[in-house]
């Protein structure tokens, strides 16, 4: 373990669970004298832990105790609503810390490129997720629910959220921390029918067991599993002899293709071999109009030339999430990750740029799961660590005095916990369940007061 003589400052932006992963490395493999912030946009951490994991898993949401503790470690600061790019600068950073561990992410959707994408009715997935998990910058979206049918682009663990959110009545996420907002526009959904459409077969499918079993568990919606869809072509029945994951979820899909749709209110159609051409509509989303896929010798998606059209008043994209570039940080616009190795953020030469670093998302692109950002968190610090003189004090700016300059309204860790103390508050006055957030940024800077 590196030793480290006088106190290293160490600036983290983002308080997911990259950021705070990389808090928990620096300390444990940086002896107790290092000291960290962790600086975020948002007023509250935890990232996707609180703003992406879907409402009713309560399971993974624990997570956040663990991130808890770490934020409350000696050495450790959370520092609120600050914003790289607007309050201070990547130079700001490296003038008062020793070096720089950028966690932001992948925030925005990736788009499906086809003509009508932006008729009203089509929606980034991302945007949804933000929505019924009441993310602040979300709580002024609406979403038209009183239409029939929904499609759901793509057929990863967001998408099977998306559609599982669609199906459930509002009774049954009552108990989750969902906003009010969000409960009360679900009680009055009308839609009856939603469409899980991937441009692959079953045997590529992105989700896993665990999820895709829950839609089999709805007590509102029944599962609907074409048998046609099912059948493998050599490379999809390769990948079913060899990968357990695969195996897990054809089982699953099969058992569905064998039954009857019942009378359940709402229906899922999970659907494969199609991809989106066109969105079509007067003025708003109407139809999707699909080709049929197959795969080609080289294991690629192509067309087949034969179509079908799907009535749908609402499309939801969900093919993938991609990071932003940050002002003044080396961005790889075809991979949309910061170009790094092991975590050195590296110049357009291939050069380590000195004090500045990345970790999870921005550092390896939206794949795994919670827990990759542990060991990949840890990657990046072994790399920071190598590189910082052990002993060397900081000599630069102060972080605090600089936003105090800058007129900049942080919030604390106890502003924080004065949130969590009144979403928990919330929940025992409305009667549900251990909490249910606060709508919005006006509901949250009432309480800490900014």
């Amino acid at each position: 373990m590196a030793v480290v003589a006088n106190p290293l400052q160490i600036a983290v932006i983002g308080s997911g669970p990259a950021g705070i992963y990389a808090a928990e490395a620096l300390l444990k493999q940086g002896g107790p004298d290092i000291k960290v912030d962790v600086l975020d946009r948002l007023p509250t951490p935890y990232g996707l832990v609180r703003y992406g994991v879907a409402p009713d898993h309560k399971s993974i949401k624990s997570i956040a105790k663990y991130l808890q503790r770490v934020l409350e470690s000696p050495g450790v600061r959370f520092i609120g609503c600050v914003e790289l790019g607007k309050d201070i600068t990547s130079a700001d950073l490296l003038d008062c810390y020793d070096a720089v561990i950028y966690c932001t992410g992948a925030m925005v959707d990736r788009q499906l490129g086809i003509p009508g994408e932006d008729l009203p009715g089509s929606v980034a997935a991302t945007d949804f997720v933000n929505w019924y998990c009441g993310h602040p910058d979300a709580t002024g979206l609406e979403f038209d629910l009183s239409v029939d049918e929904a499609a759901v682009i793509g057929v990863g663990n967001v998408a099977v959220d998306v559609v599982r959110i669609l199906a459930k009545t509002a009774d049954e996420l009552r108990e989750s921390d969902a906003p009010e907002y969000v409960i009360e526009a679900l009680a009055d959904s009308k839609i009856r029918r939603i469409h899980m459409i991937g441009r692959r077969g079953p045997a590529q499918a992105k989700f896993t067991t665990k999820e895709l079993r829950e839609l089999g568990e709805l007590e509102n919606a029944a599962v609907s599993v074409r048998p046609e869809d099912m059948e493998l072509d050599p490379a999809s029945a390769a990948l079913e002899e060899s990968d357990r994951h695969v195996r897990g979820n054809l089982k699953v899909l099969r058992g569905w293709a064998a039954l009857e749709p019942d009378d359940r209110p709402r229906r899922l159609d999970v659907r494969f071999w199609l991809r989106p051409v066109e969105i079509r509509g007067d003025g708003r989303v109407e139809e999707l109009r699909l080709e049929r896929t197959a795969l080609n010798d080289d294991g690629r998606v192509t067309g087949t030339g034969s179509y079908e059209v799907l009535p749908a008043g609402m499309v939801l994209r969900s093919v993938g999430y991609k990071s932003v570039p940050l002002p003044g940080v080396p961005f790889d616009e075809r991979r949309y990750v910061v170009p790094n190795d092991a975590g050195r953020i590296i110049d357009p030469d291939g050069a380590p740029v000195p004090g500045e670093y990345v970790a999870g998302w921005i550092k390896r692109g939206p794949t795994g799961v919670v827990g990759t950002n542990k060991s990949d968190a840890a990657e990046t610090v072994r790399s920071l660590l190598a590189d910082l003189p052990a002993g060397r004090p900081h000599e630069g700016k102060s972080i605090d005095g600089l936003l105090e300059e800058r007129g900049v309204a942080c919030v604390t860790y106890t502003g924080w916990l004065g949130i969590d103390a009144a979403e928990i508050a919330l929940a025992e006055k409305l009667g549900r369940g251990e909490r249910v957030k606060l709508a919005g940024w006006d509901a949250m800077r009432a309480v800490w007061g900014a």
